[in-house]
C-alpha cells in the first residue's frame, strides 16, 4: 500500500474551471463529473483558487435572492487550496484526511495542474488493499 502514489489514482482527464466563468457553468461541471469540487486554474494551468459546491449554493442563494444575476467563479472560489504532488504517498495523503479537509485535492506538478485526487478514490485503495477483495467500479460520486 505505502508504494501506491496519488498519480496511481488521481483522475486527468477532468477539465479545470477557468477564472472568469459563470457561475452556472460551474455547476454544470461539478454535476457532470461527479465531484464535490474543482480547481480554477489560469490559461497556464496553474492553480489558483478551488470552487466547491457549497461556494456554490451560497452564491448562486444570494445571487438568486437579490437578484443580481449570474456570479463568476472569481467571485466564489478559496484562493488557497491544498495542492498535492503526483509522487504523494496514498497513505500519507489518508493520514491527513479528516473532518474539515477537502474532498478533492488538486494534483500539482512543476506548478501546473496535472489531475485531481478525492477522497473516493482513496478510500476505494484504501478497502482493497485492507480488504483483499475486489470492489466494483462505479462512476466516482462525492
Amino acid at each position: 500500500m505505502r508504494s501506491l502514489k496519488v498519480s496511481d489514482v488521481m483522475w486527468n482527464h477532468i477539465e479545470p474551471i477557468r477564472c472568469g466563468t459563470l457561475l452556472t457553468k460551474v455547476v454544470k461541471a461539478l454535476l457532470s463529473n461527479h465531484v464535490s469540487g474543482l480547481p480554477v486554474v489560469d490559461d497556464h494551468r496553474k492553480v489558483l483558487g478551488f470552487v466547491s459546491e457549497q461556494d456554490c449554493i451560497h452564491a448562486l442563494l444570494v445571487s438568486s435572492y437579490h437578484c443580481e444575476g449570474d456570479p463568476i467563479v472569481d467571485d466564489v472560489m478559496f484562493r488557497a487550496p491544498v495542492t498535492v504532488t503526483p509522487e504523494m504517498a496514498i497513505v500519507d495523503l489518508a493520514q491527513n484526511l479528516g473532518a474539515g479537509k477537502p474532498k478533492v485535492y488538486p494534483v500539482v506538478d512543476h506548478e501546473r495542474l496535472v489531475g485531481i485526487v478525492t477522497r473516493t478514490a482513496i478510500l476505494e485503495q484504501l478497502a482493497k488493499a485492507g480488504c483483499g477483495m475486489e470492489l466494483p467500479k462505479y462512476a466516482e460520486a462525492e
